[in-house]
């Protein structure tokens, strides 16, 4: 499998150091950000694996960039700074930065660096989307029980038989039973709802 690198750097010889490491990897392939063009318009043309930024200084006004494409397109992005500014360092985590490295004159392997970051990104992007899927299914045992409560109530049955209801219904028009319990409580006036939500 190729990784592919983006690389924003506007000092030749340290991106020059940067391309040598990753070509080590054997598998890199590595697209630079045009001159004066922005990261986040580049990352939306080349979709690359991992985003690599390599700063001679602290550039809040850089962090714009990533802000944008960790929102629209997010990325694993490690960044090198040669000044060590932790209020800077707490900004770019915040932006969207997965690794933050300050380096000296000897610039260090980038390749075990890069291996980790999109190692950490692709586990975060996997306990994120696991916390999605569980709010969402708590969101859609809510909307079933509180459709239950509203049969009960108006047709005066149990809650098994409440839940056949719903689950026919879902049967019938080839819908999950949580939209089925959208519709039934859309479909009632919302004081209706409110009443039926609180006696559930």
């Amino acid at each position: 499998m190729t990784l592919k690198v983006l690389l924003a750097d506007s000092d030749a010889t340290r991106a020059a150091c940067v391309e040598s490491s990753l070509a080590e990897l054997g598998n890199a392939t590595i697209v630079r950000v045009p001159a004066g063009g922005s990261i986040h318009d580049a990352v939306a043309v080349e979709a690359p694996d991992v985003v690599i930024v390599d700063m001679a200084r602290s550039d809040r006004d850089g962090l714009d960039d990533l802000r944008r494409v960790t929102a629209c397109n997010p990325r694993p992005i490690v960044m090198f700074v040669d000044s060590d500014d932790r209020s800077f360092m707490e900004e770019a985590i915040a932006a969207g930065v997965s690794s933050y490295n300050v380096v000296d004159a000897s610039f260090p392997d980038v390749k075990p660096i890069v291996m980790a970051a999109v190692a950490i990104f692709r586990r975060y992007r996997r306990l994120e989307a696991d916390l999605e899927k569980a709010n969402a299914s708590l969101m859609e045992r809510g909307l079933v029980d509180r459709a239950k409560a509203l049969l009960m109530r108006q047709r005066r049955i149990g809650e098994p038989e409440a839940y056949q209801w719903l689950r026919r219904k879902a049967m019938n028009e080839n819908k999950r039973i949580a939209a089925v319990a959208a519709d039934l409580l859309a479909s009632v006036p919302s004081l209706q709802q409110g009443q039926a939500s609180a006696e559930d």
